[in-house]
């Protein structure tokens, strides 16, 4: 073929195609797919599972709570932490003081009972309102953060030493009045605010440390 002046000439461009990935590799991350999808279809249903366990256990406290009359004493509730059980200071605690009540033992014995048969960790919290320990207790109680701390402290060790709680299974910590369930704008609601929450967390998920926390165990 004549090229004609002034015209460039054309090169053939070779392309070079690079070799295949070999069969073993493919079906490779087939497989690592597969395992992936499982994995996170048994965590789904694991959730699901206990999420069904967790109201299962809210039932069964709450016919307890019915049967001996203590819906002024005892708050239920399943939140993103878990499932909450809240006891009132009148139920455990004087005003004030850390010690807990012989009829609060008794309680506890029965909700630790049904706790212990889940498979989940739990979480003791102590919680104050926001009124300042007055001079009288300040040398045992500098703040409401010790006071709160104390409380979940005793509580904490009683669920484990009398009752046999799994002590792995087990955490506990003082948030003093910073983490109120109402505004602490009346003495109702103060009063509610003052309790120590049995926190049975969801599977899968911990408590973060917030603000306030003193944490014990």
């Amino acid at each position: 073929m004549a090229i004609l002046p002034g015209v460039p000439r054309r090169v053939d461009s070779e392309i070079k195609v690079g070799k295949s990935a070999p069969a073993w590799m493919l079906t490779y991350s087939d497989l690592m797919t597969q395992l992936l999808i499982f994995f996170v279809m048994m965590f789904a249903l694991a959730s699901a599972m206990n999420e069904m366990q967790l109201v299962k256990l809210k039932k069964k406290l709450e016919v307890y709570v019915t049967e001996n009359r203590l819906e002024d004493y005892i708050g239920l509730k399943i939140d993103e932490k878990g499932l909450v059980i809240s006891l009132r200071e009148k139920l455990m605690f004087d005003s004030g003081k850390a010690e807990i009540h012989q009829e609060a033992k008794y309680i506890l014995k029965d909700i630790t009972k049904e706790i212990t048969d889940v498979p989940n960790n739990t979480r003791i919290e102590g919680h104050t309102d926001n009124v300042p320990i007055g001079p009288e207790l300040r040398s045992k109680f500098p703040t409401n953060w010790e006071l709160s701390t104390a409380r979940a402290t005793n509580v904490t060790r009683y669920v484990l030493e009398a009752l046999n709680f799994p002590p792995k299974r087990i955490s506990s910590a003082g948030y003093g009045e910073y983490q109120p369930v109402v505004e602490n704008d009346t003495e109702e609601h103060r009063a509610m605010n003052r309790r120590v929450d049995i926190v049975v967390q969801r599977i899968g998920t911990s408590l973060k440390r917030r603000e306030g926390v003193k944490k014990i165990f």
